[in-house]
């Protein structure tokens, strides 16, 4: 099922996330459910990926909570 994330440099990760979210809502609205299903497990592996490999990720303060209430 694709190469494992872990295998994939900094770059390579990204451009798969990236593509992984232009595609969701193309198998959300068409895809079969086990296609959506398969969709769900790689986009969960390479974001799981992602947060081990960057765990001290920048947060925009606008995301939080307090952020989204000062707006």
């Amino acid at each position: 099922m694709g190469i494992e994330p872990a295998r994939l440099s900094d770059g390579d990760l990204f451009r798969e996330l990236g593509h992984l979210y232009e595609t969701r809502m193309d198998t959300l609205r068409h895809g079969s459910d086990q296609a959506l299903a398969e969709h769900t497990e790689r986009t969960r592996q390479f974001e799981e990926e992602y947060l081990r490999r960057f765990p001290q990720r920048e947060i925009d303060p606008e995301r939080l909570r307090a952020g989204a209430r000062a707006r």
